[in-house]
C-alpha cells in the first residue's frame, strides 16, 4: 500500500527544488556542541544576530570549557544581541556545566553511536534544549533524515495538508515517522524559504506558490493583481 503522507513530501520536495535547487551543504558539518549552542542563540532572533552572539563566544574564549566557567550574567552580557539573554545564557550555562559533570569534557560526540531517538531524549533532558535544537544537531551536525520544525515548516505542512497538528513539536514527530530517506534537508531548507517569501503567515502569495496545486490550505489568498505586484515573475511561472 502507497504511503500517502510519504508520496506528497516527495512530490512537495521536488516541486521545491524545481523552485529553489538544492540547498548546499557544508563539505564538513558543524561541531554538535556549536550547533545547540548556535541554534539555542536563533531562537526568536534573526540570523545576523545570532550569528554575532554566537561569535561573541566563540572568539572571546578559546574553548566551551572556559565559557562553562563564565557567571551567567557573563553570558548574557556576552550574547545580549541574540535577545532573550536571561533565557539563552541560563541554557547555555546549564548544558555545559551538565556535560562537564556527567561526561569529562564537553563533547556530543558519544551521541553518534545512538539512534535518533535516543538522542532526541538525551539532548531534551538538558534543561532549556528543547526539540528544535535537539533536532538541528541531528539534522546539521550528524546529518540524520530529520527535519526541524520553526514556525515556518509548522505552518506550512500543515497548510499544505501533508500533516495536522497543533503545535510544531508535534507537526516534528508526526514528519519524523513519514520522512522519506535522504529527503529532510532540503524539504527543511527549502520550505523555511517559502515560508518567508510566499506561505507568510497573513496575506501568502499562493498564486506564486510552486505548491499552489498540492495544496490544501481553505483560505489561499487568490488575488492576481496583488502577487503579481509583489512578484509578477514567480507569478507567471506558477500559473503556466
Amino acid at each position: 500500500m502507497v504511503n500517502i503522507i510519504q508520496k506528497k513530501i516527495k512530490k512537495v520536495n521536488q516541486l521545491l527544488i524545481k523552485r529553489y535547487g538544492i540547498p548546499p551543504r557544508p563539505e564538513i558539518p558543524p561541531d554538535p556542541v556549536d550547533m545547540l549552542i548556535a541554534t539555542i542563540l536563533s531562537q526568536n532572533t534573526n540570523d545576523k544576530n545570532s550569528y554575532r552572539a554566537f561569535l561573541n563566544l566563540k572568539e572571546n574564549y578559546k574553548t566551551w570549557e572556559e565559557v562553562a566557567l563564565l557567571p551567567v550574567a557573563k553570558i548574557e552580557s556576552m550574547i545580549k544581541i541574540a535577545g532573550l539573554g536571561k533565557q539563552k545564557s541560563a541554557a547555555i550555562k546549564n548544558f555545559l556545566t551538565s556535560v562537564i559533570k556527567e561526561k569529562g569534557n564537553i563533547s556530543l560526540d558519544y551521541l553518534n553511536s545512538m539512534d535518533d531517538n535516543h538522542v532526541l531524549e538525551e539532548l531534551t533532558g538538558f534543561g532549556g534544549v528543547g526539540v528544535k535544537t535537539a533536532s538541528c544537531v541531528l539534522q546539521f551536525a550528524m546529518r540524520r533524515n530529520v527535519c526541524p520544525v520553526d514556525t515556518h515548516v509548522h505552518r506550512t505542512v500543515n497548510r499544505i495538508g501533508i500533516v495536522e497538528a497543533a503545535t510544531p513539536d508535534k507537526t516534528f514527530y508526526k514528519l519524523k515517522e513519514e520522512m522519506p530517506e535522504g529527503v529532510a534537508h532540503s524539504f527543511h531548507t527549502n520550505l523555511i524559504r517559502l515560508g518567508r517569501e510566499i506561505c507568510r503567515p497573513a496575506a501568502p502569495v499562493c498564486l506564486a506558490c510552486p505548491l499552489l496545486k498540492v495544496c490544501e490550505y481553505e483560505d489561499k489568498n487568490l488575488d492576481k493583481t496583488a502577487a503579481y505586484k509583489e512578484n509578477k515573475f514567480m507569478l507567471l511561472d506558477s500559473i503556466k
